[in-house]
């Protein structure tokens, strides 16, 4: 009996050895010098007012979501995403290096920077979904009401820098960020996806 406890014990370590070799690249680990050089330079934004002098203005609600699935609406795990800060200035094609959007979590008194979000609305002349980091972006979508007009339909991407989430990096939700206690907390409900290219 004990052989055989020690067989299967040691076939069950030698299969878990093979299933970590195996394991997918994480997403973000081909990006990884990039990714490092674009949270070092959003460090200043830690500091929320140093973002507002930036003219990354802030939409104020907290947004969460409860995982509720909507049929032709965005699927979100439950989970939130924070405060956005939205900076209207940064136009064009997405810059790795220069997201329009900074995502805080309240904690306390405190706005502390979590996330970042590119924002590229839905023209005539876009031609086809865009990425970064080898990764679609999310939508076509109307915009998340009652923070911003349904009629900005855009795509979105997010890239959760400064903060873990067992989701992945470029998850749209964050189960470990939470809006509880803040005054201006917002369950969201998810946003309607539109045709696009």
């Amino acid at each position: 009996m004990r052989k055989y406890v020690r067989g299967t014990f040691v076939a069950a370590l030698g299969l878990a050895f093979i299933g970590a070799a195996l394991r997918p690249i994480a997403a973000e680990e081909p990006y990884k010098a990039q990714l490092d050089a674009l949270r070092k330079s959003l460090e200043k934004y830690q500091d929320y007012k140093v973002a507002v002098r930036d003219l990354y203005l802030s939409t104020v609600g907290c947004v969460h979501y409860s995982g509720e699935k909507v049929p032709h609406h965005m699927e979100y795990a439950k989970g939130a995403m924070g405060v956005h800060f939205a900076n209207v200035t940064v136009q064009g094609a997405p810059d790795p290096m220069k997201p329009n959007v900074l995502i805080y979590e309240p904690v306390g008194k405190e706005l502390k920077l979590v996330a970042v979000e590119w924002l590229v609305p839905l023209t005539a002349d876009t031609k086809q979904r865009p990425s970064l980091f080898d990764q679609p972006f999310m939508g076509p979508m109307e915009g998340h009401w009652p923070l911003i007009p349904k009629e900005f339909v855009h795509y979105d991407l997010h890239a959760w820098l400064f903060k873990d989430n067992p989701l992945g990096m470029f998850a749209p939700t964050n189960p470990n960020v939470s809006c509880e206690g803040y005054d201006f907390s917002l369950l969201e409900e998810p946003t309607m996806m539109v045709p696009g290219p």
